[in-house]
């Protein structure tokens, strides 16, 4: 039996319903990503798992016994509650006692000890000192102070506690929403290393394409309200899914060809209507209807960024330059860096480093209090904000871009701001909705959308990547590509960086500033790592390639070249592997064959999504195997002809 079962869930806010029959079983133990365009209603199907949104219908299954813990996708505003309380809340009344107890515990008058042997009293009924074991050992484990302060702690650190909260528990079952948004890659890192060694099912919602590469043993899409299951690595689900979306396009192309046939046929003249098949009739309708309640995808957002006038060849230049805060101490020390245009810059280093001190430096919004910074001309700068603090939540998002205008210009070309807000996927309902109900993902693009209405020849991202799906991700990065101006990257996404930025500043948190060319995995090739690595002692250490010797060098050469000169005859077995080779040339394309006129059947997608996903996975591997067999027959015959 699953551990957990999805059974036909329904659910609909509005006139599209978000979740349309979905139906999902998770096995113990399975890690499994969920993966969707931003509004598609990833989170909340992870609140319909939970118990927090009762789905309109369908049920939701947990085997008998199964305990399920959420890790939240927002860290809390502000709560002044200690480590220790945090976590032992994990146990509703137990946990309470025990925090009570703690406080009562560090009080000396008579009522605080009478209550706190009724509280002592209780806990021992309820096994409770077990239970606070278990709270001090896991908090031991991540190297959490019990007394300290929620609101006082990073938001890595937060994540920490959150995340004992949700383990102390010992749950079957985690649910886990964007886990790594705005923490640093060491915290993120941390994060892989503790959930590697959680033994129980994990059901986690990420855009961080390096943490699903490393975390997730299977991908759910959850695409116009049902969820398609694709049992192989990440990779692999890219290819899958690029294969499923072809063949999807042919059939519903195929079904429209045939429709427009149907229609044709029907609006013939006074003697055919006599003589029309009623069978055929009701079958067109039954086509229409199908047509009609088809889901579209999604369209793909499309946008370009406004280019400014050509800034000066160079951007900034600093000498020697430093920071000091009034108090004396220091976050920028002895800076040399010379930032020119079309330059593509990512900022690396661990959460309150200086990467933000930096960054106002450079674009002189801060002076520096000792040596030199040197601005270049024409400078247009484009900031995106991490907080989205440029959106104003109480009007909607054509008011947040318009400022009063109705038409913008982009390059060049005059854009409706309704046209411009649809090609960032916003449809006119849409965008006359406050920014207040938009999730995450839609906030940040339409961050974007602002941002990219300017004319800058600049462009500084503050973690740009929070709550963007893959497609608007990956998207950004080609646009940032090909942006002919300099763009500044705050970023904790490893992958968005490799495919970005060409330089990589590091800052150790001692006001040391070095400079790196390319990207994150070239800095760590580099040697490149972080203070909390080095300390505890994991410092990740550049894998240098192993050079042949050159007498081994020069006998390589000389195999080759008599493999070049003298021609190889067919041994008994080959001649014996070429004989095979056609048949099972001729079984695999009869194979394949099988498999794809099984796909293109009208009724294929309708079928259970796990067989839907076996069949284009056994396509893909049947496909990949003929080839191989070919290229051995091609080789084989060469051989077999010198």
């Amino acid at each position: 039996m699953p551990l957990l079962t999805l059974d036909a869930i329904s659910l609909a806010f509005g006139m599209q319903p978000l979740l349309d029959q979905a139906s999902l079983n998770i096995e113990a133990g399975e890690r499994v990503c969920l993966l969707g365009r931003n509004g598609e209603g990833k989170s909340t199907l992870l609140k319909v798992v939970s118990g927090e949104v009762t789905p309109d219908g369908g049920v939701v299954r947990l085997e008998e016994g199964a305990v399920l813990a959420v890790l939240p996708q927002n860290l809390p505003a502000s709560d002044a509650r200690t480590a220790y309380e945090v976590v032992a809340s994990a146990f509703p009344e137990t946990g309470d006692l025990l925090a009570r107890f703690h406080t009562l515990s560090q009080q000396a008058d008579e009522a605080s000890l009478e209550e706190l042997m009724k509280v002592q009293e209780r806990l021992e009924a309820l096994d409770g000192w077990r239970l606070d074991q278990k709270v001090g050992a896991i908090l031991a484990q991540y190297r959490v102070d019990p007394e300290q302060q929620l609101n006082t702690l990073s938001g890595g650190w937060q994540r920490r506690v959150l995340l004992a909260k949700a383990l102390v528990a010992e749950p079957d079952i985690l649910l886990l929403d964007e886990p790594t948004n705005h923490l640093d890659v060491p915290a993120i890192a941390w994060l892989e290393e503790a959930l590697g060694q959680f033994r129980g099912a994990m059901l986690f919602v990420s855009h961080d394409r390096a943490f699903i590469r490393r975390m997730a043993t299977r991908v759910v899409e959850l695409a116009r309200g049902k969820l398609v299951s694709f049992s192989a690595t990440y990779d692999k689900y890219l290819e899958l899914k690029e294969k499923a979306l072809e063949e999807e396009e042919r059939q519903n192309a195929l079904f429209d060809k045939r429709l427009k046939q149907e229609e044709a046929w029907i609006r013939q003249g006074i003697k055919a209507r006599r003589t029309r098949n009623m069978g055929r009739v009701r079958a067109l309708k039954a086509m229409r209807e199908e047509h009609r309640q088809r889901r579209v995808r999604g369209g793909t957002a499309s946008f370009a960024v406004e280019d400014a006038a050509r800034s000066g060849k160079l951007v900034v230049e600093a000498r020697e330059a430093g920071f000091r805060y009034p108090d004396g101490s220091s976050v920028i020390s002895d800076m040399n860096l010379t930032v020119l245009r079309g330059d593509k810059i990512g900022l690396v280093g661990e959460n309150g480093t200086g990467k933000t001190t930096l960054v106002r430096l450079l674009l002189g919004d801060l002076k520096p209090t000792e040596g030199s910074i040197r601005l270049g001309t024409n400078l247009e700068v484009a900031y995106f904000d991490q907080l989205r603090g440029e959106l104003d939540l109480e009007r909607n998002a054509l008011d947040n871009l318009s400022e009063g205008r109705e038409f913008i210009d982009i390059n060049g070309q005059s854009k409706h701001v309704l046209g411009y807000l649809q090609e960032f996927l916003f449809s006119p309902q849409r965008a006359r909705s406050p920014v207040s109900v938009f999730s995450g993902g839609e906030r940040a693009r339409l961050l974007l959308a602002k941002l990219f209405s300017k004319p800058a020849n600049i462009l500084v991202l503050d973690e740009p990547t929070n709550d963007l799906d893959v497609e608007t991700l990956e998207l950004l990065e080609a646009q940032l590509v090909e942006f002919k101006g300099t763009v500044i990257v705050i970023s904790h996404d490893r992958e968005f960086l490799d495919n970005v930025v060409t330089d990589t500043i590091f800052l150790d948190g001692s006001g040391r500033v070095q400079e790196f060319v390319g990207g994150y995995s070239d800095w760590r090739r580099q040697g490149g790592s972080f203070p909390t690595e080095q300390k505890g002692g994991r410092q990740e250490k550049a894998a240098k390639p192993q050079q042949a010797s050159e007498p081994a060098k020069k006998n390589a050469g000389a195999v080759a070249d008599s493999t070049k000169t003298k021609p190889v005859k067919l041994s008994y077995k080959l001649k014996l592997e070429l004989e095979e080779l056609p048949g099972k040339i001729e079984t695999l394309e009869n194979e394949v064959e099988s498999l794809q006129a099984a796909i293109a059947d009208p009724e294929f997608y309708s079928g259970p999504p796990n067989e839907v996903s076996a069949t284009l996975e056994a396509l893909t591997e049947k496909e990949s195997r003929l080839e191989q067999v070919i290229e051995r027959w091609m080789e084989l015959e060469e051989q077999a002809n010198q």
